[in-house]
């Protein structure tokens, strides 16, 4: 039985469990689970290389508590390239040749969209690691189940930042995909209700080009009160250097806010250097959060195998395979309608907190609604996020006064 307190109360084991999953019989009797995640570009390398780490982990730990009904979990990974048709295809070969009873790990919303699809044909659940597109959910497909963040949650989360900052501009750079787009449109609804003063429009780039100058230069005549970026590495790392060589944001005028989630990317002051320093962030996991004991163990294990301090995505990656395993055991079986009713009945304590899975159609179709969020600014050039200011939480409204601006 993989039971919460079962899995607290681990103790060194999993180095163990591991050597031990490679014997035939394990082998023979494991629950085979699919991840598909971005190993090579135009797919972002980095947040499929942290998704890998916390599924790994998951793996492990439920690995170490002698599996799921006496059955190890076993990961059978496929490279999606943040590319559709790749994902499409991965999602494929690991339901039809390689006999998975679920997918998880996809980090990109395109991909999301185009592996539910193949789900909802083959009925298998899909367990949605960090797709945001709304419309994910809006597809109403029953395998689908979205313990992620949603584009929805961002913009409103967003919205209510920019109008406590009191601008009159915002000016957004959306890349080309479903996730981008569908953040930029809906920021500008949720500022409608917000605060209809503010002049707000978005301008959508392409997440493979090189160079955003032509789109960059224009706001150096006029710029915005604040600069938002829906973009993400490497567009967003070439965005953001862009704009602060031209002097545009952040700046003594224009704020500069990322709501994608950068800043605890492992790579992101490496790419981005002096260009951060005062930007706002839109985060889903800063250390000064509360969280459960299971995130805290899945945070130790992490900094324990990678010697830095776990991001949003680790704890993500590990709920997927968590509740994938929770609904297996709760259901005594891994037939999809089976699994598929146990999570929509759960109520389980995973690292972030307590998951609960709405029915109501729409944007939050089995979709975790109160997802945690925070926001926080990076205030010296290489940062870790443990050390950059929270200035919003679930229990602290943002307060514009301790915000710094960049020295002159």
């Amino acid at each position: 039985m993989m039971r919460q307190g079962r899995l607290l109360g681990i103790a060194g084991t999993i180095a163990l469990a591991a050597a031990a999953f490679g014997g035939p019989a394990a082998a023979q009797d494991s629950i085979k689970i699919g991840a598909i995640v971005a190993q090579s570009p135009p797919g972002s390398v980095v947040q499929g290389t942290q998704v890998l780490h916390g599924l790994e982990i998951a793996r492990d730990i439920i690995n170490a508590e002698g599996g799921v009904n006496g059955r190890p979990i076993e990961l059978l990974v496929e490279d999606g390239q943040g590319v559709p048709e790749r994902g499409r295809a991965a999602a494929e070969k690991l339901i039809t040749k390689d006999g998975v009873v679920a997918l998880t790990g996809e980090h990109q919303s395109s991909n999301v969209l185009a592996e539910i699809e193949v789900a909802h044909r083959y009925h298998v659940l899909y367990v949605n690691t960090n797709g945001w597109s709304d419309d994910i959910r809006t597809a109403g497909y029953p395998e689908v189940f979205n313990p992620a963040n949603y584009n929805s949650r961002v913009a409103d989360a967003m919205a209510t930042v920019i109008s406590e900052l009191g601008v009159e501009s915002v000016v957004a750079f959306a890349e080309n995909t479903d996730y981008g787009i569908g953040q930029a449109k809906l920021l500008g609804d949720f500022l409608k209700r917000y605060a209809p003063e503010v002049e707000y429009r978005f301008e959508t780039l392409d997440r493979q080009a090189k160079d955003f100058l032509p789109a960059v230069l224009p706001l150096r005549r006029n710029p915005p009160d604040v600069v938002a970026n829906i973009m993400l590495p490497p567009a967003a790392y070439i965005l953001m250097n862009q704009l602060y060589e031209q002097g545009v944001a952040p700046s003594e005028s224009t704020w500069l806010y990322d709501g994608a989630g950068l800043a605890d990317y492992p790579d992101f002051w490496d790419n981005v250097g002096e260009a951060a320093v005062t930007m706002i962030e839109f985060g889903l996991y800063h250390p000064s959060m509360d969280i459960p004991e299971l995130g805290r163990r899945v945070a130790e294990e992490y900094s324990k195998r990678h010697g830095t301090e776990p991001n949003r995505l680790i704890f993500q990656a590990a709920d997927s395979l968590f509740l994938i395993a929770e609904a297996i055991e709760r259901a005594g079986s891994t037939e999809t309608d089976a699994m598929i009713a146990a999570l929509r009945d759960i109520e389980w304590t995973g690292t972030r907190g307590t998951v609960a899975f709405s029915q109501e159609p729409g944007y939050t179709y089995q979709q975790w609604v109160e997802v945690p969020f925070v926001t926080y600014q990076l205030t010296e050039e290489g940062q870790p996020v443990s050390e950059a200011p929270l200035v919003q939480s679930p229990t602290m409204r943002l307060d514009p006064s301790k915000l710094e601006r960049p020295s002159s």
